[in-house]
């Protein structure tokens, strides 16, 4: 058995980095994409691999996941690793894995660069870049070069900040153990995690104990199982690292200052230095055990009771960022927030037909479950950058088993898509007498993102013209804490949104969470109407509207900016207008 529990994250990452190296191998392009598959299989899983296999379930049932697959899971949950990843990485060296990171170099591309230049990392490929070595290979250019060391120059570190929906996985667990123990009274998650910021550096935890038994809590936090390292330990906090290195701060207060804490922890710092300024301002001291005035605790018992203190309402946390919250509650124009039992309907995602890991059908009973009223069906199209897509043929056999479905479930309409790739040149892939058909279409990127910010710019602003695309899908193609956002002129896409009446899409993804929170403010202050939607590639990953959701609230949306909480009728007279 491994020294610390394995993550659902731990086994999507070795099945990736098996991926990837198998791609740069040259190996079936089958077997590596069944890899991948596994890879999102695992980590959307919303609960762990472990406990499942703990319960003695057939991880073999799961989408994308068979009985070989199922088997190397159990090894790496038992052992901690793969004896195949071992065996491949004897032959490719591993680093080379992190050179398909870098936009506009292939599993194809890395292979030349490590069997001609002896390229084996980035480190490698930056001074091979530096010493203007790699134009003379073929296939690559002057330009190539160049772009290759901006992308370095611009790569965000992996190792700095984790994804929100990790950061919940590592913590939650964590969280219900201490309130689980007898010591306990309350237990809150703050931080970054609490404002549902898209990726997380730590976490903070606040408590209140019972009969003043700090050191209990404190002591179970550190021997919590998932625990690497106690960083420090006190009466009433400590900090640990968990396995992978994420850490973890505990703060025990009293309870007539829970909110107080919270508050503090919780942050931005902005946002609570501005309050802390306001009680100075008042001749009082605002601080994580309370507001004192003289000594005298005035406040600070929850959240409600610090800022009604100030004359204001609450405001939720995920507007705590100090841009304009605290103004807009004294002025009484804090947004009605969307909330997740707003939305209808989900407009993005796929399905058997082209990469989804589900048939048609699985979806359409996963989305009636969550009583959604419709769902889209927006498989990727001939041209897609990935595994291959719908051509128009393909396109008219999947209409027909969408009329089939439409007759056995009258309660949810099914509407019949696409996800159609942007060209270099910004034309859609697919002719616009089949798009004509659709009752929606989303285009988006998914190659050539090595494009000038200017020539991307205009190829999407290009596409932006086509009258039959509804929604530009994960408009600036990020990945995070593995691919920054496209250098595009946002200003610009927001405007021609604006004007062409073009939908921009809120990927709830926990990769993507792309629109960002402040360019979902931007484009909800220009009038242009955003879809909160999943792009979910198996019926697990529908739950993903719930990240989505967060993103929205971040960026200060109401129901009123998102498509998907209009009715059926109102949302096709949306989709209509753009033709």
């Amino acid at each position: 058995m491994p020294a610390m529990p394995i993550s659902n994250e731990d086994v999507a990452a070795q099945f990736s980095e098996l991926a990837d190296l198998l791609d740069i191998e040259g190996a079936n392009r089958f077997r590596v994409r069944a890899y991948r598959t596994a890879a999102h299989a695992i980590a959307d899983l919303p609960d762990s691999v472990a406990a499942r296999l703990e319960r003695g379930t057939d991880l073999s049932e799961l989408p994308g996941i068979g009985e070989d697959l199922a088997g190397k899971v159990a090894e790496i949950v038992e052992t901690g690793r793969l004896s195949l990843l071992d065996e491949v990485e004897a032959r490719v060296p591993p680093s080379l894995a992190d050179l398909l990171d870098i936009p506009g170099i292939s599993a194809t591309r890395a292979r030349r660069l490590y069997e001609e230049l002896g390229v084996t990392g980035p480190g490698d490929l930056r001074q091979a870049a530096e010493q203007g070595r790699i134009s003379g290979l073929k296939g690559f250019s002057d330009k190539t070069e160049r772009d290759i060391l901006r992308k370095l120059d611009q790569q965000i570190s992996k190792a700095e900040r984790v994804r929100l929906k990790t950061a919940e996985a590592r913590v939650e667990p964590l969280a219900a153990h201490l309130r689980d123990q007898p010591a306990a009274g309350q237990v809150a998650i703050a931080g970054s995690i609490r404002r549902r910021q898209e990726t997380c550096g730590d976490a903070d935890l606040v408590a209140t104990a019972e009969d003043g038994r700090e050191t209990a809590l404190v002591e179970a936090l550190c021997g919590w199982e998932d625990v690497q390292e106690v960083v420090s330990r006190g009466e009433n906090r400590a900090s640990v690292r968990l396995s992978g290195g994420f850490q973890v701060d505990l703060r025990v207060v009293p309870a007539e200052g829970f909110g107080a804490a919270l508050h503090y922890f919780t942050g931005a710092l902005a946002h609570h230095l501005k309050f802390r300024q306001m009680a100075v301002e008042r001749g009082e001291t605002f601080n994580e055990y309370g507001i004192f005035q003289d000594e005298e605790r005035v406040a600070g018992r929850d959240e409600e009771e610090v800022y009604g203190h100030f004359g204001l309402p609450y405001i939720v946390p995920e507007l705590r960022e100090d841009r304009g919250e605290i103004e807009a509650a004294r002025e009484g124009r804090l947004p009605q927030l969307v909330r997740p039992e707003d939305i209808r309907g989900d407009l993005h995602c796929h399905t058997q037909f082209s990469d989804g890991a589900q048939s048609l059908a699985e979806m359409v009973d996963a989305a009636k479950a969550l009583g959604y009223d419709y769902l889209a069906i927006t498989d990727h199209c001939q041209g897609h950058a990935g595994p291959p897509g719908l051509d128009p043929d393909a396109l008219a056999r999947q209409a027909d088993e969408i009329a089939a479905l439409r007759e056995r479930h009258p309660g949810i309409a099914i509407l019949r898509g696409a996800e159609v790739d942007i060209l270099e040149d910004g034309r859609l892939d697919l002719p616009d007498k089949v798009m004509d058909e659709l009752d929606i279409v989303v285009f988006s990127i998914h190659a050539h993102l090595q494009l000038s910010p200017q020539d991307q710019t205009q190829r999407l602003l290009t596409a932006m013209d086509n009258p039959h695309g509804h929604i530009l899908g994960h408009p600036t193609e990020r990945i995070l804490g593995k691919r920054g956002a496209l250098e595009v002129d946002m200003d610009a896409l927001i405007d021609k949104a604006a004007e062409r009446g073009i939908i921009l899409e809120v990927n709830a993804n926990p990769s993507r969470l792309d629109l960002s929170d402040v360019n979902c403010r931007r484009a909800k202050e220009r009038g242009v109407t955003l879809a909160i939607s999943t792009d979910a590639h198996m019926t697990e990953n529908l739950h993903f509207m719930r990240y989505g959701v967060d993103q929205a609230r971040r960026g200060w949306l109401e129901a009123a900016d998102i498509a998907n909480t209009r009715t059926l009728p109102d949302l096709r007279h949306l989709l209509a207008r753009r033709k």
